[in-house]
């Protein structure tokens, strides 16, 4: 008998499971919590959790992390030098300030437009080279032409010997400051994600798993180990994608729509004949536009530990993520004491940070740069829970709501407070914390509202529920408002909006939403079993799925019969028959695919190729102007 592990670092927590290969079902999970900065502890408690009896007949290692997404965001990727080739309209910031712009690049048909300025990319690798741990390349028209790209590689490798990326080898899309951004985050994330797999590869050794190792990517498909450290930047929002996947297989529906609530944010995809739905535009992170073909997914800030906060008469919901109340009091063991303990404070200065349920820990952060009452601040906060009534009696003032925002966002400060977790906790609902805590905070802020503590918490569930159920219909009605669609679900009525394919619940407290759910919604809504780890079952579920594009043209307007130019990764190619040009790129494509399946450690014996053609032929034309083939190979992993 054979099994195979599939591995989740998540956000909050890390989840493994293991599958019987046989029938195809899981057998055992665990979750532990995310360990920063290194998820390693997190992995490995996970991995303690399951029978290890069972690890000498493992096959197959599939990960799943956020690793490269949280380095973006968090700044923590290594530094990078970035060369632009051509004739670039730099408008805005760019993410490095190593970047040179010299002449060179290509037109539309790859022709070249300057000769490479050689001496200038050798005189700033040299100036920069014991600066920066890897470089990126991105030249103008290169997904027509990229032989500026690669000499400028040989150039930096022959004076470094350090990483380089090329934006070719990324996207074929246009985009060249896109594509720029899209290299410079790859090899920013290459040495940090190497250390993560090759971590992740020694602990699975280290229990005598001898297994193939496969990483999840942002597009729902899974890459061998060797390969995702050439493009760690496909890993990011693998998350996702792994929720998706996961909920898939879990509720053995070929298609069906997912909605995965973590502990920060609530994610909505879609999946279609057990292909997720890629998104049109290249994937956001950090609040860069990159190249990278993601799933399409609708994201709120909005978790199980979302902030629920009260001013006025209003209740609020996020966006900020805080520790839940039920779990502080079991970190902290003085704690709740010191919640109903806690005095309310003024109406006047009642606000998000400032609620009879709101504590503040320092964090183990460097601080780099901060005002002299954020130091003040940061002198008078403790690494236990700290109320602003402390705070006060420390500094002898209040702090402005500004300086807590400011030193959240720095991560100099972790916030506590109530959240959908704890209102669980007080209804019944999910009870794996200090109940005690969670009805306390009910108590504190119900008051607030004039509700009682079990009328408060049923409030939150409600709204949440509603929130979920306005991105799952905003997801399918792309183009309204939001907050129109949200306005619906506040309206008594006997009227529901009807969704066609399965809605599958994924997420730790998703068990609590299903009578909602089914409430307000005309839908099929499932809670399969395993749904609180569905991102470590997508790794294991995900399949292999490759994309290769080819764009056909002709080589001039002015004689659209005569030759035509064949654009894809593997660079241009030049034919005088639309027929030979057509027929070498099927076979291109097709190559490609196989190849890549196999390097990726999977069976070509059990590889689908679909072919994906879009011509354009303007009347009169005896060939196409323009012809784009999608050569889609998906394959099953072979254990």
């Amino acid at each position: 008998m054979s099994y195979s592990l599939g591995i989740d670092a998540g956000g909050t927590y890390t989840d493994a499971v293991l599958l019987n290969d046989e029938n195809n079902t899981i057998i055992q999970s665990n979750k532990a919590l995310t360990s920063y900065p290194d998820p390693l502890e997190g992995i490995t408690e996970a991995i303690d959790g399951l029978d290890p009896v069972r690890f000498m007949d493992v096959k197959v290692v599939s990960v799943s992390t956020t690793l490269s997404t949280n380095s973006i965001l968090e700044g923590t990727g290594s530094p990078v030098a970035m060369i632009l080739i051509g004739n670039y309209d730099i408008k805005q910031e760019l993410p490095t300030r190593h970047f040179l712009q010299v002449k060179g690049g290509h037109d539309h048909n790859g022709v070249e437009t300057n000769d490479l300025d050689e001496d200038s990319i050798r005189d700033f690798v040299l100036q920069v080279k014991d600066k920066v741990s890897a470089f990126a390349i991105s030249s103008y028209f290169s997904v027509r032409n990229h032989d500026h790209e690669l000499r400028a590689k040989d150039i930096i490798m022959d004076l470094t010997g350090r990483p380089v990326v090329c934006s070719y080898e990324l996207s074929q899309d246009l985009g060249a400051f896109e594509r720029a951004v899209t290299a410079f985050l790859n090899a920013q994330l290459i040495p940090v994600t190497e250390r993560f797999m090759t971590t992740v590869e020694s602990e699975i050794r280290s229990r005598g798993i001898d297994a193939k190792i496969f990483m999840l990517k942002c597009d729902g498909s899974v890459i061998g180990i060797q390969s995702a450290l050439k493009k760690p930047i496909e890993s990011i929002f693998s998350g996702p994608a792994g929720s998706l996947v996961g909920a898939s297989f879990l509720a053995e529906r070929e298609t069906c729509a997912v909605i995965d609530v973590g502990g920060t944010s609530t994610d909505i995809s879609v999946i279609y004949n057990g292909v997720p739905e890629m998104s049109d535009a290249g994937a956001v992170v950090g609040g860069w536009k990159t190249r990278v073909k993601a799933i399409k997914m609708e994201t709120s800030a909005m978790g199980g530990d979302s902030h629920v906060w009260v001013k006025g008469e209003k209740i609020n919901i996020g966006p900020r993520r805080v520790i839940p109340l039920c779990r502080a009091a079991v970190l902290y063991p003085d704690f709740l004491e010191q919640l109903k303990a806690n005095p309310i404070p003024s109406k006047m200065r009642i606000g998000v940070n400032y609620q009879p349920t709101k504590f503040y820990l320092r964090t183990d952060y460097e601080v780099l740069e901060a005002s002299p009452e954020e130091k003040e601040v940061l002198e008078a906060v403790k690494k236990h829970p700290t109320s602003t009534t402390e705070i006060f009696n420390r500094i002898k003032k209040y702090p402005t709501s500004n300086v807590f925002d400011t030193l959240i966002q720095k991560r100099l400060l972790q916030p506590i407070g109530f959240t959908l977790t704890d209102a669980l906790h007080v209804l019944g609902e999910y009870t794996e914390r200090n109940v005690e805590a969670a009805e306390v905070g009910a108590d504190r802020l119900g008051s607030l509202v004039n509700m009682d503590r079990y009328e408060f918490a049923r409030y939150i569930k409600r709204e949440f529920a509603k929130n979920m159920a306005c991105d799952l219909v905003s997801f399918f009605l792309d183009g309204v408002e939001k907050t129109e669609i949200r306005k619906i679900f506040d309206i008594q009525s006997p009227a529901k909006f009807k969704i066609e394919v399965p809605v599958v619940l994924i997420g730790g407290p998703v068990t609590a939403f299903v009578e909602e759910m089914q409430d307000i919604l005309d839908a099929d809504i499932v809670l399969p079993e395993y749904s609180s780890v569905g991102n470590a079952a997508g790794a294991l579920a995900a399949k292999g799925i490759r994309r290769f594009e080819v764009l056909i043209r002709p080589a001039s307007m002015a004689a659209p019969d005569w030759e035509f130019l064949v654009f894809s990764e593997q660079g241009k190619s030049n034919f005088y028959e639309y027929k030979e040009a057509l027929d070498y790129a099927v076979n291109l494509g097709e190559t490609t695919v196989l190849s890549y399946m196999k390097d990726a450690g999977l069976d070509p014996s059990h590889i689908k190729i679909d072919i994906k053609k879009e011509e354009v032929i303007p009347v009169g034309w005896k060939t196409p102007m323009e012809t784009k083939l999608v050569v889609l190979g998906v394959g099953d992993r072979d254990n």
